[in-house]
C-alpha cells in the first residue's frame, strides 16, 4: 500500500471494504463542488459521462452515489477500472473508445496526472489537465488546462 500500487485484486478488495463503509454511513464520496452542475450540464447537453479510475468500478460507483451532493450516478454512463489496462498506456485509451463505440477523436479525457494525458493523447483523444488546489501547472505540459470543470464547454 505504501507504494500505492494500483493492482487490480487490491482495488477490487477496496471496494468491498468501502461498501460497507458506505453501507454504515462512515464513509461519503468526496467531489470537488463544481463536479455536480458540470456534470448536469454536460450530461442535459447530451454528452456521455465515463470515468477511468485506479480504483475498481465498485469502489467508483460507491463513491459518485454517496457524495454531499448526492447520487451523481444517474449522470454516469460508464465505468472503467484497471481491468481494461493502465492508465499510463494508449492501449488502455483505445480500449475504452471501442468499448463505447467512438472514435478517439469524440473523446475527451480530463485528469490531474500528466502522464495518464501523455497516453490518452497517443490514443488520439482529447486532453484537458485539470489543476485542483495544491497542484501547480508544469513545464512543457503539451495539454490545455483548467482550474474547475466549469472551464469546459463542449461544441455540440
Amino acid at each position: 500500500m505504501a507504494q500505492d500500487r494500483k493492482s487490480t485484486g487490491l482495488t477490487a478488495l477496496q471496494g468491498k471494504i468501502w461498501e460497507r463503509g458506505y453501507q454504515l454511513g462512515e464513509l461519503r464520496g468526496e467531489v470537488y463542488p463544481d463536479v455536480l452542475s458540470a456534470f448536469e450540464r454536460w450530461a442535459g447537453g447530451g454528452k456521455d459521462i465515463c470515468i477511468f479510475s485506479s480504483g475498481s468500478i465498485l469502489a467508483q460507483q460507491l463513491l459518485f452515489s454517496n457524495t454531499r451532493y448526492g447520487d451523481l450516478k444517474p449522470l454516469i454512463k460508464r465505468y472503467f477500472d484497471t481491468t481494461t489496462g493502465s492508465k499510463m498506456e494508449a492501449e488502455s485509451y483505445r480500449q475504452i473508445s471501442a468499448e463505447l463505440d467512438a472514435p478517439p477523436s469524440a473523446i475527451a479525457f480530463v485528469s490531474d496526472v500528466v502522464a495518464e494525458l501523455d497516453a490518452v493523447k497517443l490514443s488520439g483523444m482529447s486532453t484537458v489537465l485539470c489543476l485542483r488546489p495544491g497542484l501547480t501547472l508544469p513545464e512543457n505540459l503539451g495539454h490545455p488546462h483548467i482550474e474547475t470543470f466549469d472551464e469546459i464547454s463542449f461544441a455540440n
